[in-house]
């Protein structure tokens, strides 16, 4: 089986308006999180590709350290369309499976990635895990990538719940802290903060928060 890791990735100083900082720490808050998500793939033995979706030039040009498939989109118009330009791409080069992954889970593992894959063991099956306040999705596995479509910005954990079980998928969710925690704004950013493992890292986000 050939899995895929689909990241779509919206332009920095676009995203995370929630977290009411500037563009320019928005931006760099991005490229830090764009990063670890980048190295904790890029380190997981089950996945054979790494897909990059985005039309900002900074994230392609953070990707290629990890030899992404960069693919440009144009319209920016969200996560779905991101993904369904990816899994056009992975179906013309005959790959089984896809898990989509947030640019902003910063505190992610091989481990915890290798865990959720290892959960994959049908086909025609999708594992979704979800946000840290259940009402997003931070990781989606399907088998095969199209056997149901994303439902991004939709309260989507839920909807992906059902539409995969009212299409006979065999559907199911995964609990995996590090894949849950991500930062859509200023609660999450000290959620996280509060549970950062790796020095460096705590230092990186503490700078750009704390400058001027």
């Amino acid at each position: 089986m050939q899995i895929a890791a689909i990241i779509p990735v919206k332009t920095f100083s676009r995203a995370k308006s929630r977290l009411g900082l500037p563009q320019e720490k928005t931006a760099e808050l991005c490229k830090l999180m764009l990063d670890e998500v980048l190295s904790a793939i890029s380190q997981t033995p089950s996945i054979q590709k790494i897909i990059v979706v985005s039309r900002d030039e900074d994230a392609f040009k953070l990707a290629r350290k990890y030899g992404v498939k960069e693919i440009f989109d144009q319209s920016e118009n969200g996560v779905n369309e991101a993904v369904a330009l990816a899994e056009k791409f992975l179906l013309e080069i005959g790959f089984d499976s896809s898990v989509v992954f947030p640019q902003d889970i910063p505190l992610v593992r091989p481990h915890d990635i290798q865990t959720l894959l290892s959960f994959q063991k049908w086909d025609n099956s999708m594992i979704v895990v979800p946000s840290r306040k259940f009402d997003g999705t931070n990781a989606l596995l399907r088998t095969p990538l199209n056997v149901v479509e994303t439902h991004y910005d939709e309260d989507s954990y839920k909807i992906h719940l059902t539409t995969g079980k009212s299409r006979n998928v065999r559907t199911s969710f995964a609990l995996i802290n590090r894949i849950m925690w991500d930062v859509d704004d200023k609660s999450d950013v000290e959620f996280i903060m509060s549970n950062i493992e790796k020095q460096e890292l705590a230092i990186k986000l503490q700078n750009i928060l704390e400058r001027r």
